[in-house]
């Protein structure tokens, strides 16, 4: 190479750094030495290069002999590119190092182990496999040392499915008796969990070093298998092989999680006696083994004796505390430390703000977010992904999310910490949308960050979405992994999809109660209700341990069933496990008896509540205004007052509809306007609609035509449905039709709109009017939700359409209708329900057509039921005038308790008599 060719070749060397480092003058610097330089060839270059090992004062020495070896035209050899490459890479420098690689004029196995190593050492996994695909294109057969490089790089990269089939590249090459090999093997599996496979590659290495046993006894002491760990260990000193400090602060760990002192003590006294340095690992280990085994004394005589100048023994103490979550004393150790002169580093501030999120503290969490800004770790990473992990957690998302786009360099605990805390408060769709920004900046999911996605797309239900995060599951090496099948099995439970579900589920080897909890509460939140009872039915016959979120989700499965008798029996079940005093079930057990139609079972469980929170006082409130009792919701919203409880949205609700359910029209309006003016509540739709309702059951429907149109919100569609069915009611078909006007306008399609207009033109006579509507329904293709009820008998459901002759004993049913309607009869009934058809269409009608839904399921109840249980009747529409005065008569001459639970609210009928006052 001529002096030209060399400072061309140079110049190109530094103008490519300078490109991708920026280290223009000392290159410039180094360049001009190189000039100076004699005739050196390259074993002397090699000789200087391996000078400068593991000596960070020589680095510009190394910049120095790498552009001296460009100019005497040995850029390429071979011996000088390997210690650059080895030198480059273990600085971090990869980019330097892979050019290098690239210009090598040839490779030995020794370039590609650099080159492999540096990538495995800096956690570059993708692209430490993709060199090892060169290797096989380039017909190098791979060394047990390329083998073992690329397996760490598998195991630091999270890439378990490629690590696999390198173990089963190793196996056909013949390596596995190698032991440096069988120890990346082993790295490889217990890093996913695979303890089995990991234990299978160990007993058949032909020999095992200290590494190996280290490697196995930290691996499972991690996860707290704190017995197998002590066992492994008893076979490496069976061996012949002395423990070091790793071992024993492994095996302080595994005595930790065990919480076994009399071994820890012994282990502490083996570091003694065998004179082995107490570093900042041994101490740390024993100050998590005094710790969790209770022992704070002596935690605190083993830190006061050590190097107090030491920042790591400081960070433990704090992480001592963290881990009992006393803040108090972390944080006066946290002073202490100040007060000492201990500058405080990356990982000090980590330690008290985990301490911090633990307790709550956020505001002193923020004074320490303050310091660390102020001693330069702003845009640090470590601190910065704990500062979003404690912001995310209590709800200051902006926050969060500020401090990641503030970090230069993001990595995945710092964008899972924030996807987690979007789904923690219910973000779904911006928890998926960080997880696919986290795939763009080429960073890959970790465990925590895969399960975290799933369950975002679990609570918007977004199985497409779901359906790829699976499948990433098993490309990372994550199938294994026990929080995300949970997390899986919840998804597809929540989608709907309970074959997938079940599947999942019982390819769980050892479930958990996450698991079971996943799976019960998918189907109730799917609407599989029977589903869900079923898998509660099943952990019972498993052995599995209930949770407060098992019985939730099981109660309020039975309470959207209207299955109070299934219901009743996971009561039964909550009170044997003790699970009634957790205030969760309560509540859910009120809403139960609610929906099932036993107002006094909910006040009894209401009543002996030891603690009561707003959903408490909310869930009865409604309860009992369902259940035509406003008067006593009114006075259990006075008493939840009294208890310094504040109303929110939900109650007013509840509030709103017990006046309009016993026509207190001015003492609603007075609570409607208290809601803004003393609470602060901004109303929604839903309490304009119960305010429209109130006006509208009164009859002063031209007051809530003005109320409609001053709304200072948009109005819904249900806002002027409850005025059109007022008067539809009251027979005011002007201000009906401007409401329905409005309400078709918004919802075309939906056939209870047309109906009620139907209905409406129907009881004010105005036929042509009613078959244009009809007319109108049939054109666009709008068909009307037929009326259908439903009743338990025996353990059996069964429903009933209006004028149904499909029951098996529909002409019993029918007999028995007829004999019950002449009775009723005698004592003043008389039927009400042709005012919806002119003469010629009751002349032209079957007469059973007229024969409503509820009339057969009450009809066929009295039938079937012995005469101490009360009826209970479920119907999809609301129950019309004629039924609801049938009733009452029905409950009189029978004596019976008639319990209709209608689209609107429960009806009680009792001697004659109906619980919502003939007011609904």
């Amino acid at each position: 190479m001529t002096r030209r060719e060399a400072a061309a070749s140079l110049h190109r060397y530094l103008a490519w750094f300078v490109a991708h480092d920026g280290t223009e003058r000392t290159l410039s610097l180094v360049a001009e030495k190189a000039r100076q330089h004699g005739a050196l060839g390259s074993a002397d270059l090699a000789c200087a290069l391996r000078a400068c090992r593991g000596r960070a004062d020589r680095w510009p020495r190394v910049l120095e002999v790498h552009a001296a070896s460009v100019v005497r035209g040995l850029g390429g050899d071979r011996l000088i590119g390997n210690l650059l490459i080895d030198l480059y890479a273990k600085n971090g420098l990869l980019r330097w190092a892979r050019r290098v690689f690239e210009d090598l004029s040839a490779r030995d196995h020794v370039s590609w182990v650099a080159m492999l190593s540096g990538y495995a050492q800096n956690g570059l996994g993708i692209e430490a496999l993709g060199l090892f695909r060169l290797m096989h294109r380039s017909a190098v057969v791979p060394t047990p040392y390329v083998l073992s490089s690329v397996l760490s790089a598998c195991t630091k990269a999270v890439l378990f499915a490629q690590g696999r089939l390198i173990h089963a590249q190793v196996y056909k090459q013949g390596f596995c008796s190698e032991t440096f090999v069988g120890n990346a093997l082993i790295a490889l599996y217990l890093r996913f969990g695979s303890f089995k496979l990991a234990e299978r590659v160990f007993s058949d290495m032909p020999f095992c070093d200290r590494v190996t046993f280290n490697t196995l006894i930290s691996g499972h002491a991690q996860c707290e298998h704190g017995e197998r760990a002590l066992e492994i260990f008893d076979e490496m000193q069976s061996s012949g092989l002395r423990p070091d400090c790793v071992t024993i602060a492994s095996l302080l760990a595994a005595c930790a999680s065990l919480g076994d002192l009399h071994n820890g003590k012994q282990l502490h006294a083996y570091l003694l006696k065998a004179g082995m340095s107490l570093d900042y690992i041994t101490e740390g280990s024993l100050l998590d083994l005094y710790v969790k085994c209770g022992d704070i004394e002596t935690a605190h005589e083993i830190f006061n004796s050590g190097d107090r100048t030491n920042v790591v023994l400081w960070n433990l103490m704090l992480v001592v505390y963290g881990q009992i979550s006393d803040l108090e004393k972390s944080f006066e150790i946290f002073c202490q430390m100040q007060a000492a002169g201990i500058r405080p580093n990356q990982f000090t501030y980590p330690c008290i703000l985990r301490t911090c999120t633990c307790s709550g503290q956020i505001e002193l969490g923020e004074q320490i977010h303050s310091l660390s800004i102020k001693n330069g770790f702003e845009s640090d990473m470590y601190v910065s992904g704990v500062l979003i992990d404690m912001y995310s957690k209590y709800g200051w998302l902006d926050k969060a999310r500020r401090i990641l786009e503030m970090l230069g360099k993001k990595d995945v605990v710092s964008w899972t910490s924030m996807i987690a805390g979007y789904v923690q408060h219910g973000l779904c769709e911006e928890a998926l949308a960080t997880f696919k920004e986290m795939q763009d900046c080429g960073i890959w999911p970790d465990n925590i960050g895969l399960a975290s996605a799933a369950s975002a797309c679990a609570g918007i239900k977004a199985m497409r979405q779901g359906l790829q995060i699976h499948a990433r599951v098993y490309v990372s090496g994550y199938a294994a992994d026990i929080s995300i099948w949970n997390t899986l099995v919840n998804l597809y439970a929540r989608c709907g999809r309970s074959e997938e579900a079940f599947s999942l589920f019982r390819a769980i080897e050892h479930k958990d109660e996450i698991t079971w909890n996943g799976l019960v509460s998918g189907f109730g939140q799917s609407g599989l209700y029977e589903q869900a009872l079923k898998v509660f039915k099943q952990m019972g016959q498993a052995g599995a341990k209930y949770n407060v979120f098992t019985f939730v989700s099981s109660i309020s499965a039975s309470a959207n069933l209207a299955d109070i008798k299934q219901g009743k029996q996971v009561h039964c079940r909550a009170i044997k496990t003790g699970h009634t005093s957790e205030t969760e079930v309560s509540n859910a057990l009120i809403s139960l008896y609610g929906k099932c139609g036993s107002i006094e079972d909910a006040k009894m469980e209401f009543s002996e509540m030891s603690e009561r929170n707003e959903v408490s006082w909310n869930t009865i409130i409604t309860s009992c205004s369902q259940h035509g009792r406003g008067l006593e919701a009114l006075d259990l919203f006075d008493q939840m007052k009294q208890e310094g409880l504040k109303p929110n949205d939900v109650t007013f609700i509840g509030v709103l509809a017990a006046c309009s359910h016993v026509g207190l029209v001015e003492e609603g309006l007075s609570h409607f306007k208290s809601m803004s003016n003393e609470y602060g509540i901004t109303p929604i739709p839903d309490h304009y609609a119960c305010v429209v309702d109130i006006l509208g059951r009164a009859g002063q429907l031209d007051r809530a035509r003005t109320f409609v149109e001053e709304m200072p919100i948009s109005t819904d569609a249900m806002v002027w449905r409850t005025l059109l069915s007022a008067c539809k009611v009251h027979k005011n078909i002007e201000i009906g039709e401007i409401a329905a006007k409005h309400l078709l306008e918004l919802e075309p399609h939906d056939s209870a709109s047309y109906v009620l207009l139907s209905n409406a033109y129907a009881v004010t006579g105005k036929w042509s009017n009613r078959d244009q509507v009809r007319k109108m329904m049939k054109d666009r293709g709008v068909k009307k939700e037929p009326g259908r009820s439903w009743i338990e008998v025996k353990s059996a459901v069964h429903a009933f359409f209006a004028g149904d002759r499909l029951h098996p004993l529909a002409d019993q049913i029918y007999s028995f209708l007829a004999d019950l309607n002449d009775r009723i009869a005698k004592i003043g009934y008389k039927q009400d329900n042709y005012h919806l058809f002119h003469e010629k269409e009751q002349e032209q009608r079957d007469p059973t057509s007229f024969v409503h839904s509820e009339k057969l399921a009450v009809a066929f109840g009295l039938m079937s039921l012995p005469p101490c249980m009360p009826l209970r009747v479920i119907k999809n529409l609301r129950v019309c005038n004629d039924c609801h005065n049938w009733m009452k008569f029905t409950s009189d001459i029978t004596g019976r308790e008639i319990v209709l639970r209608d689209v609107y609210r429960f009806h009680h009928f009792t001697n004659g008599s109906c619980s919502c006052g003939d007011f609904w």
